[in-house]
């Protein structure tokens, strides 16, 4: 069965395409707002999940790649940016403090399911007014969790990691890859790596 990626993410496709997959894109199209008191990590299951179950209602018969990544710093959950004020509000949770970037992974083959969730540890420098300032007025937060991509212009207030870059980035490659063995899709050895986009 050949795999479908239920993201809009080009990080994340990105990050499957320099890994050598052979995937097709189905963005999902589901609520994203946390329930009350939901925890981090559940919050982060459950958006996988309904991801997944999105896709492989359009596409039954293909395994389905799904994933939910998230920001969590004392014990908050940050998500993508509302604005120049949330980034804002955000980097400066971030700044000089650690956070956990927690990535969750659902893979659906059939009527088996798969998940995982994989945490990495990130440290930010202290960043000044003007740091953040600069970094808000790049554009860059937009559409990032926790208002930031370490792949880009960021990189340079990340002080250390510990655990998976490509989990801060968006998706655990070496994560996907095993869960992907495990539902013994074929797309995981391509030969010739490529993607597409399906439509609804």
């Amino acid at each position: 069965m050949r795999l479908i990626l239920a993201s809009a993410s080009p990080r994340r496709a990105e990050l499957l395409r320099a890994a050598g997959f052979a995937f097709e894109t189905s963005p999902p199209g589901v609520d994203e707002a946390p329930r009350i008191a939901e925890a981090p990590a559940a919050y982060a299951l459950r958006m996988a999940r309904d991801k997944a179950a999105s896709a492989s209602t359009l596409h039954p018969d293909r395994v389905i790649l799904a994933a939910d990544t998230i920001v969590v710093v004392a014990d908050q959950i940050l998500g993508k940016p509302a604005g120049a004020a949330d980034a804002t509000r955000m980097l400066q949770m971030l700044s000089g403090a650690e956070h956990v970037v927690q990535t969750a992974v659902v893979v659906l083959a059939g009527a088996r399911e798969w998940s995982d969730l994989t945490s990495t540890r990130v440290r930010f420098c202290p960043l000044t007014p003007e740091e953040i300032a600069w970094y808000v007025g790049t554009g860059e937060p937009a559409g990032k969790a926790g208002a930031y991509a370490i792949q880009g212009h960021a990189a340079r207030f990340v002080n250390w990691i510990e655990g998976s870059w490509s989990n801060v980035v968006g998706l655990p490659v070496a994560t996907v890859y095993r869960m992907l063995k495990e539902a013994g899709s074929r797309d995981i050895l391509s030969a010739s790596p490529h993607s597409e986009q399906l439509g609804p």
